[in-house]
């Protein structure tokens, strides 16, 4: 059951009055008010990659400037690179130049690297909480819209512009305009065959692409407490779907269990102040939301996309929409549109759709737990003929634990392609796409028109959903297949 928006004006908080988790770490890092409602923020961490930093430092170069700390800032290839076993720069056209510029200007300017063939080399959004680079109640940006993936540790993260990556490397800091604050709480305990990602994208069909627009989101409730660090990075990554500038979870026993050895993070007695301060960050009891939403997630299903819109989302056993439902004429006339794009009809069932394709991976859903839960749906089975359907781990860490637990063997002896880090097919700036027409499963965030792959057309599911389409040929209720 999902209770309606409650809505108010942009509150504000005076210092010692009770605050949310948000309000507490922005308030932390402000450097100076400026005028006409901005403010510059100190900018702890600073997360860059090889598709939005050639012009920054290009720029920074033209004006005498260096990286102002470069200690600060961490850098690796994912957008570009290839995920095909042996990769080298030179193996996607386009890409070779990038990568090298990434690797040149993080040399010249002292910059951290994790660069191909190194473990740690992977999606920015899972090489940053995997090493601790993000940290809670810390500030984080990144030349990438998803980079509010990170806040599941509780940490004030968003994505920047070519000209905002420039200006964190001269300054360390950004202009930022303070949102509104929005809460999400998701209460019940989940059902079997319902996931981090069912929740999310059942909020944006709740409450549309526009729901949470300019707000700092918070997730919150029971159901979020229950989840492991990768549902909740699941549940961030896709607040930028709803419109969100930040998505935040609060940090617990869980995220300092995450955390706790990872080679960026605290260590000895700084861990346990780290730990201590980091306590004290959990919205306060009686702080205000400026909107608030509550979902009981006890009768949730599996999601699938249908649209070209991760609002335009419904149950797995559910039907495709008749636009003749729609509210207002600019949403009927955009589910027509989306029904011609995908090639489906009002009314059809999802279920048993024929896909060509299924993608598990991306910055969403690439992180280990999401490859076990696939890879149990897929043990003991065959991926359908007909089907091409790949694993792209997020990061070469989790590629070895990966193979360290089987797991590469499950989907390499089911038909599955097992690739190296990367995007892949998440977005389709490399070779990894969905052809013209075709149908795919995917596990990313996005299913605009063309996001895959001229004319690709993309159903947004959970891994376990995703999996269970590969080894069925089609959109299948994984609830059926579940051991």
């Amino acid at each position: 059951m999902t209770e309606p928006l409650r809505e108010g004006t942009l509150t504000q908080h005076p210092p010692g009055a009770p605050a949310t988790l948000f309000e507490k770490v922005w308030r932390a890092h402000v450097v100076k008010d400026l005028d006409d409602g901005l403010t510059l923020i100190h900018v702890d961490r600073h997360v860059t990659h090889e598709v939005t930093s050639p012009q920054a430092f290009a720029a920074l170069d033209a004006a005498g400037r260096r990286v102002r700390n470069p200690e600060l800032t961490f850098a690796t290839p994912d957008h570009m690179v290839s995920t095909d076993p042996g990769r080298t720069d030179q193996t996607v056209p386009g890409g070779t130049e990038m990568i090298q510029a990434l690797r040149r200007n993080a040399g010249r300017h002292g910059i951290t690297l994790f660069d191909l063939g190194d473990r740690r080399q992977g999606i920015v959004h899972v090489v940053a909480p995997q090493l601790g680079i993000a940290l809670p109640g810390t500030t984080l940006a990144c030349g990438d819209s998803h980079t509010c993936t990170v806040g599941a540790l509780g940490v004030m993260a968003w994505g920047i512009g070519t000209s905002e990556v420039e200006h964190i490397f001269a300054t360390q800091t950004a202009v930022r305009r303070k949102p509104r604050t929005m809460r999400v709480r998701f209460d019940g305990v989940l059902p079997p065959g319902v996931t981090a990602k069912d929740m999310v994208l059942h909020l944006a069909g709740r409450i549309g692409t526009a729901g949470a627009t300019d707000c700092a989101l918070e997730y919150a409730g029971t159901a979020v407490e229950a989840l492991d660090m990768e549902g909740r990075m699941t549940l961030c990554n896709m607040a930028v779907e709803l419109g969100a500038r930040y998505g935040m979870i609060a940090p617990d026993d869980t995220t300092f269990q995450y955390l706790a050895g990872t080679p960026y993070a605290p260590k000895g007695e700084l861990w346990e102040r780290a730990v201590a301060h980091w306590r004290t960050l959990p919205t306060d009891a009686e702080a205000h939301f400026d909107i608030e939403l509550s979902v009981d997630v006890g009768d949730l299903a599996p999601q699938v996309t249908w649209g070209t819109s991760p609002q335009d989302v419904v149950s797995i056993d559910g039907r495709v929409p008749d636009p003749a439902t729609a509210g207002d004429e600019t949403r009927r006339r955009s589910m027509e549109r989306a029904l011609g794009y995908m090639g489906l009809e009002p009314g059809m069932d999802l279920a048993g759709l024929a896909v060509n394709t299924v993608f598990i991976g991306s910055c969403t859903n690439g992180r280990i737990g999401d490859l076990r839960a696939a890879a149990g749906i897929v043990k003991g089975r065959r991926v359908a003929e007909g089907v091409r359907a790949l694993v792209v781990p997020g990061s070469g860490i989790v590629k070895e634990q990966a193979e360290a637990e089987g797991l590469d063997r499950v989907f390499k002896d089911a038909g599955f392609e097992w690739r190296e880090p990367g995007c892949s097919m998440c977005a389709g700036f490399n070779a990894d796409k969905v052809g013209p027409g075709e149908r795919c499963v995917a596990t990313s965030n996005r299913n605009f028109e063309g996001r895959q792959g001229p004319g690709a057309r993309t159903h947004l599911a959970s891994p376990a959903t995703a999996a269970a389409a590969a080894v069925t040929g089609r959109i299948t209720d994984v609830r059926h297949l579940e051991r």
